[in-house]
């Protein structure tokens, strides 16, 4: 696996490259030698943050960190990282999708019953044209943390989601 670092508030030293490098490489396991990760290390006031992307064949992996030292924020996201791959497996293997990206032994491995996807519940509602401040006005209302509205403007099904620290996200599909 290659590594993407970069840095925001915060000088990438080499120390922190190695400690980035050694404990995701521990992930090289799960993909191809190819597969490059994207990893953005910042820190604002006292929050040391880190942030991991990984594109995969139609998909992206990411997993994202903070702490009040970047180490333990490495050691957190690490952990995080290793458990989707061992969730999103099944998946991959059962529908065979997004394979050449991930290592053969990794999908070989033995997939365990507990980290089965099961949906147990579904429900259908009519969507309504309106603006995104108003879907946030709705979701709050509803006491939700996402919404799934008809944009008026552009006549296409978007989500709102609530953000940490408050603030509000914007899903808007790409075809």
């Amino acid at each position: 696996m290659r590594f993407t670092i970069t840095g925001r508030n915060i000088e990438v030293t080499q120390g922190l490259r190695e400690a980035v490098e050694d404990k995701l490489g521990k992930l090289d396991r799960f993909f191809a030698p190819a597969t490059e990760a994207v990893v953005r290390l910042s820190v604002q006031k006292d929050i040391q943050k880190i942030e991991v992307t990984i594109p995969v064949k139609g998909h992206i992996i990411r997993a994202e960190e903070s702490s009040s030292d970047m180490y333990v924020s490495i050691d957190l996201v690490e952990e995080i990282l290793e458990r989707q791959l061992k969730k999103y497996k099944n998946k991959l293997i059962d529908k065979k999708q997004s394979a050449p990206s991930f290592s053969e032994a990794f999908l070989q491995e033995e997939a365990s019953a507990e980290e089965e996807i099961q949906i147990v519940k579904s429900k259908k509602f009519a969507v309504k044209p309106m603006d995104p401040e108003e879907a946030c006005v709705q979701m709050e209302l509803l006491g939700h943390n996402f919404y799934v509205f008809l944009n008026a403007d552009t006549e296409e099904v978007n989500v709102v989601y609530k953000r940490k620290g408050g603030t509000y996200g914007l899903i808007e599909p790409e075809f």
